[in-house]
């Protein structure tokens, strides 16, 4: 037989789900012929090869189980408490194959739980890249605003660690009024962090007082009551095996062109700018040159000649010279000499 993973392995032996392996293997719990394994890509041959985990011998796989269990609250999704509280194993009774829940659902919580060997199954169900969305119906005190609501569809840290977004609709209220009472809504999750939904509610003040999990993807059964639990059919198995893996998100292009950049090559650059002070140099060179032959081809205008004053004889006056006009306008009449008797 042609060699796996020994991950892949534990799972199809219905030991545990291929993440949980994964676990077992890096912790030091696997052996693999004797030798201690902590590599998770070690292969090994089902048919030939001794693998053990916690000491027990890893046989043939066993026929797929898959349990839809309506867990009650105050129950434990797991499959031994060290406490002693009741788990959800306690509650299947009859099943010979070893199983295991899927997932989790907090101490506090009701609602469905998925049980099975079946480790591919598991891991597809449990990671939230396979598009496996949990529905919840819960209650919240008071009545959140709406931008608040928003926040929580957008995503909020946690622990450190943003939360993915996810889909939230107010169902109803319990008061008169939609403003009045407490508040109840569906919430679709894509991942399951340890109480999630109680964390982000009370991140915005509004604790939660009920939760209840309804769907694990298109799995839901309303007629199921605390405690009880059925087989999945053979549909429902397929539903769950043929979840498709979500694709991430693609950028949108642009559809018109980027403009040329304008920057130049580093080199290119260096080189014009160790170049600039040479032609600096070389450009005020040529203008000192110009300037020079246009100073030296500039004619000098030649001095006018000094022209001779004619000479003028004593007591005559110059040819063509006219007498100037008296300012005075009218002269006055001369003091008569006789006194008035």
């Amino acid at each position: 037989m042609q060699q796996e993973r020994l991950q892949k392995i534990i799972a199809h032996a219905g030991v545990s789900s291929r993440r949980e392996a994964e676990a077992m293997i890096r912790e030091g719990r696997v052996t693999l012929n004797g030798r201690v394994v902590t590599e998770l890509g070690t292969r090994a041959d089902p048919d030939r090869d001794h693998i053990k985990v916690d000491g027990k011998l890893i046989t043939k796989a066993e026929p797929h189980r898959y349990i839809l269990l309506y867990k009650p609250r105050e129950v434990m999704t797991t499959v031994e408490d060290p406490q002693g509280r009741r788990t959800v194993i306690d509650l299947v009774r009859g099943i010979r194959e070893r199983i295991y829940p899927v997932g989790r659902l907090d101490f506090h919580s009701e609602g469905l739980v998925l049980l099975t060997n079946d480790g591919e199954l598991a891991f597809k169900v449990s990671h939230p890249t396979h598009g496996s969305v949990k529905t919840y119906s819960v209650k919240v005190r008071g009545v959140p605003d709406e931008r608040m609501i928003d926040k929580l569809r957008r995503g909020i840290t946690l622990d450190g660690k943003r939360t993915l977004p996810c889909d939230i609709e107010r169902m109803r209220t319990t008061g008169k009024r939609d403003d009045e009472g407490n508040s109840w809504f569906e919430v679709k999750l894509r991942e399951g962090r340890t109480q999630q939904i109680r964390k982000m509610f009370q991140a915005i003040g509004h604790p939660v007082s009920k939760l209840r999990r309804v769907a694990i993807g298109p799995i839901s059964d309303p007629k199921l009551t605390p405690g009880v639990w059925r087989e999945l059919t053979k549909q429902e198995v397929k539903m769950l095996e043929t979840m498709k893996e979500l694709k991430k998100p693609v950028k949108a292009r642009r559809t018109t062109a980027r403009p040329v950049s304008r920057k130049k090559p580093a080199a290119a650059g260096a080189k014009r700018s160790a170049a600039r002070p040479k032609a600096r140099q070389a450009a005020s060179r040529a203008s000192a040159s110009r300037s020079e032959t246009r100073s030296s081809t500039r004619r000098t205008p030649s001095p006018r000649p000094a022209t001779p004053r004619p000479k003028i004889a004593a007591g005559k006056k110059p040819a063509g010279s006219k007498k100037a006009p008296s300012r005075r306008a009218s002269a006055r009449p001369p003091r008569s000499s006789a006194r008035r008797g």
